[in-house]
């Protein structure tokens, strides 16, 4: 039998009763072969394209040479001007390789991606100053470098301990947490099916910090609170509620029109116009009470019925409202502060120097239309519906909620409903139980792009996330699901 080589690297096999008195020579060339196949190898690249030969296209007795290929670890060093791609040649071998992009920039546009390609199948693309396990599946024309760490399990090494990095951890797929966090983590992002996604933090002065890609805070939550500081603008596309409003800082001389609070003044007016400060009006647009520019004083145009105390300091109201009152402050104990109103449109309505309505809260309602920008220094938060028990028929309450949980105890087809209010929007959550297979159909009035509908995850406990839009009444438009969220 005559000798044969192998597949990925050419090793000879020394056919019986071949190369008498020369299997020397052969057996030290496939321990060098080996010898690379252990070892490590800086290869310098250039231009845009490189060949990668981990042996001979067709090996064959005496023809192997000793390639840079045969290297599993590989680290490619070199100023480029432009992306290199590696080709893998042939495209019939199988080999893995560690390879680590380390070249510089030989311009001004870097830095530069190594890709790796074998056949016309899928490649990898390792950015600058990053490393990879890749293998290559040596399908001939139509091979394709996969990722081998695409899937990666990371809870496979929870036994072991914590998995820390000082640099770094990507992935192509998902990292799924499957535990909860504990109380005396540094820095840890775990799961629950309840609570879902948990990040959890501890540091002196913040438990969690966000920050953009500037470096700078824009969302905090103070060490050992329930707290959330937002360092800029907080802008409500749809309808913003929460039990109190609590503004945590003074307002400016400067200011047009702003809420405030301080420790020792407590909660703050402030406005800035040419005949008034503030200027409070009744439904019929009548000046009710007045702060004239520049002033201390405080005009009424109606009547001050007294019936607790009234100072020149403050006015503290003593006594609660009633439903019946057009119009009235009070007091108590439970409630503090109390504002009540009755009108035909609103119950109460607060407006600017150009008469323009700034709040309103519409007659009989709980709800509040704010008409220009919301700016808050505490998070606002939207009522959400979340029920734990949803199969058949199910119609969204969108005037009580704006976004909404649903867990999939069975199939479900989304009604339509009739409580929608025009530029609401929000988002559904859906979450299969611990069956899955649950399905989702849609009314008419649910409307998807190009009317394809919504395909979503089927998996036990797989959480979908759909946005929503409402154009117009009987128009939801719904966005693309984003499917397993983990």
């Amino acid at each position: 039998m005559a000798s044969s080589f192998t597949t990925s690297f050419g090793i000879e096999k020394i056919g019986s009763g071949e190369q008498s008195g020369a299997w020397g020579d052969t057996t030290n060339f496939n321990i060098d072969i080996l010898d690379r196949i252990a070892s490590y190898k800086s290869i310098a690249l250039s231009g845009s394209t490189h060949t990668l030969t981990v042996r001979e296209a067709s090996p064959g007795a005496g023809t192997e040479n000793l390639q840079d290929g045969m290297y599993r670890v590989l680290k490619f060093t070199g100023a480029l001007g432009a992306n290199n791609t590696v080709t893998v040649a042939p495209n019939t071998t199988s080999a893995f390789f560690i390879v680590i992009n380390a070249t510089t920039d030989s311009g001004s546009s870097g830095p530069y991606s190594v890709i790796l390609t074998q056949g016309s199948g899928a490649n990898i693309t390792l950015a600058n100053g990053k490393s990879a396990i890749v293998h290559m599946d040596g399908a001939g024309s139509g091979a394709a470098v996969l990722d081998a760490l695409s899937n990666l399990q990371l809870a496979t090494l929870a036994a072991s301990g914590d998995i820390t990095s000082s640099g770094d951890i990507t992935s192509s797929g998902t990292l799924k947490a499957l535990g909860d966090t504990a109380a005396g983590d540094d820095a840890a992002i775990g799961y629950t099916s309840a609570e879902g996604l948990i990040l959890t933090g501890q540091g002196s002065t913040n438990d969690v910090t966000i920050k953009n890609d500037a470096d700078a805070d824009v969302i905090e939550i103070p060490t050992g609170t329930v707290n959330v500081t937002m360092a800029g603008t907080l802008d409500v596309v749809g309808v913003a509620t929460a039990t109190t409003f609590e503004p945590d800082g003074d307002t400016a001389a400067g200011d047009n029109a702003a809420i405030g609070f301080t420790a020792a003044e407590g909660l703050i007016l402030t406005g800035q116009g040419s005949t008034n400060d503030v200027t409070i009006k009744n439904d019929a647009d009548a000046d009710v009470i007045e702060i004239p520019t520049g002033t201390v004083n405080v005009t009424m145009a109606g009547t001050l019925d007294v019936v607790g105390v009234a100072t020149a300091t403050t006015f503290e109201p003593d006594g609660d409202t009633a439903a019946g009152d057009n119009a009235a402050i009070g007091f108590t104990a439970a409630e503090g502060l109390i504002l009540t109103g009755q009108g035909s449109t609103n119950d109460v309505t607060i407006k600017n120097d150009a008469d323009a309505d700034v709040i309103e809260i519409p007659t009989g309602t709980t709800d509040v239309t704010v008409a220009g920008k919301m700016t808050a220094g505490k998070v606002v938060l939207a009522a959400t519906d979340t029920d734990t028990s949803n199969t058949g028929s199910i119609t969204l309450d969108f005037s009580a909620h704006q976004n909404f949980v649903l867990t999939l105890t069975g199939s479900i087809t989304l009604a339509n409903p009739s409580t929608e209010s025009v530029g609401q929007s929000g988002i559904i959550t859906l979450i299969q139980d611990g069956t899955g297979s649950r399905t989702l159909s849609l009314g008419t009035d649910y409307e998807t792009a190009g009317g394809a509908g919504l395909t979503i995850s089927t998996a036990a406990n797989a959480v979908d996330v759909i946005p929503y839009f409402v154009k117009a009444s009987g128009s939801i438009q719904l966005g693309a699901a984003q499917l397993a969220f983990s």
